[in-house]
């Protein structure tokens, strides 16, 4: 054998060390600097973990449903219109989320280990704050709530006690949200991964047992998935406390650091104003479609809430990606170095829309197939394999979308997503969803083709405005 042979063998063998290498430290988790190492390594090891965290936490939407389902069209129309207000509860969770990651990355970036850990206790306390109204209305007021949505008669009289619980219980969900959010912008994203897997892997055990029931568990219907939801998360929170105690690699808080700080408290709170706004504009544009859906009938509903775990499960690597180009943003400015900032947003935006194309093709050939694992009701499988159809002419540009939104939120310019997201959705897709489906009479179809026209604007306007780079001059 030649010697160049052996040499290329050599190198070969190096390279696939090194990627299990790095693959263990992404799963493992890892002390390494992501303002001084690699941008590919540093976007794979943040990646990895936030994909199989939010992979799972996907899985579990995907499981909630198939069991679900089989209790009826009225019973999965009960989980999506409860979604609708669980969408509220998101958009601050996830608008927090915004603010929390944005904040401490740059607090990490610019070592500043005591200020992270400080910023990390205030967003727990505005989590818990932010919980208490949606868990007032879904205790006294859940059969009211499923009536203004248009729910049929069984959601109202045999659905409302998953709502009561879904609503009821809601601090472990925006507390998952709070507390992943501290890990991800400190670039510990293994722990959130893992909080993830413990979580909705207790919610994917304990939900067909007690939809079902099995030898002494009584079978509680629709409510038990309620129940089972709850259980997996407030597990997963008292994980992330005490781990948080303990100290992760990257931020670890002490008992002494638990106490209000107004000032810092303050800080976040402005900053995730403008996150809370985006993600409330995103999911109340939702709302107003689910009503619209309603409008059309139950299947109509029924259809759109599968689709939409679907799409839900096979996002989830997608968002992953953003949520790695969050940090790397948030920590590289942090950092002083903005151009290594941006060029981490072009890479990831590239891995997303490759991985979305893939996706697109799945969802234009296989549409029908991937409804039937849910349904045989062919009324619903018609209308949700209609959506997945439609997305995926758009769905390349859609991951352009999703980085370059995380850009603008890792830098703690929360405001500029906000108004564009006023524009698209609320002044462009709702009225065009409305007048399509309802006076142009196109029902379903017509508020699917709003939505590609209005998703599709929105992506290409955001990249635009990325590559203007006035993100990079935010003050966190």
């Amino acid at each position: 054998m030649k010697q160049a042979d052996i040499d290329n063998q050599v190198l070969v063998a190096k390279s696939g060390s090194s990627i299990w290498q790095d693959l263990k430290n992404a799963v493992m988790g890892t002390e390494a600097d992501y303002t001084q190492i690699g941008l590919k390594k540093a976007i794979f090891l943040l990646a990895v973990p936030m994909i199989l965290e939010l992979v799972m936490e996907s899985t579990f939407a995907v499981v909630d449903i198939f069991f679900v389902s089989r209790l009826g069209a009225s019973a999965v129309a009960t989980v999506g219109l409860t979604e609708t207000y669980l969408f509220l509860l998101y958009s601050i969770a996830m608008g927090l989320s915004m603010a929390i990651t944005a904040t401490i990355a740059r607090r990490v970036g610019e070592k500043r280990g005591e200020d992270a850990a400080v910023a990390a206790v205030q967003s727990v306390f505005l989590g818990i704050l932010a919980s208490v109204p949606f868990a007032l209305g879904g205790i006294f007021y859940a059969k009211e709530l499923l009536g203004l949505m248009g729910a049929d008669q069984w959601s109202v009289n045999h659905g409302y006690r998953y709502t009561q619980w879904m609503l009821g219980g809601n601090i472990v969900i925006v507390l998952l949200f709070v507390i992943n959010a501290i890990y991800r912008g400190a670039g510990d994203a293994a722990i959130a991964m893992r909080i993830l897997w413990i979580s909705n892997g207790l919610n994917i055990i304990l939900c067909p047992l007690l939809i079902f029931g099995y030898g002494q568990i009584p079978a509680l219907g629709i409510e038990g998935a309620a129940i089972a939801t709850n259980i997996g998360r407030g597990v997963g929170v008292l994980v992330q406390v005490w781990l948080l105690l303990k100290g992760g690699k990257h931020i670890a808080v002490k008992l002494s650091q638990v106490r209000w700080h107004l000032k810092v408290m303050a800080g976040i709170f402005r900053t995730a104003l403008g996150g809370i706004g985006q993600m409330v504009i995103a999911m109340t544009s939702w709302i107003f479609l689910m009503r619209i859906l309603a409008e059309v009938g139950s299947e109509a509903v029924a259809g759109s809430t599968i689709a939409m775990r679907i799409m839900m499960f096979t996002m989830m690597p997608a968002w992953g990606m953003s949520n790695a180009a969050t940090t790397l943003v948030g920590q590289n400015l942090g950092a002083g170095n903005p151009n290594r900032a941006e060029s981490a947003v072009w890479k990831t935006g590239f891995y997303n829309m490759i991985f979305l194309v893939c996706v697109s093709v799945v969802y234009f050939f296989f549409n029908r197939s991937l409804m039937q694992i849910f349904t045989a009701d062919e009324n619903v499988i018609k209308v949700g394999a209609e959506w997945l159809r439609i997305l995926s002419f758009s769905y390349f540009v859609y991951g352009w979308w999703m980085v370059s939104t995380s850009a603008f939120n890792g830098s703690g310019d929360t405001r500029t997503p906000t108004l564009i997201n006023l524009v698209f959705f609320w002044l462009i897709q709702i009225p065009l969803s409305y007048v399509l489906a309802i006076h142009l009479n196109l029902e379903q179809t017509g508020v699917f083709w709003a939505v590609f026209v209005s998703e599709t604007s929105v992506g290409i306007f955001t990249l635009w405005l990325f590559s203007r780079g006035g993100w990079k001059k935010t003050q966190v």
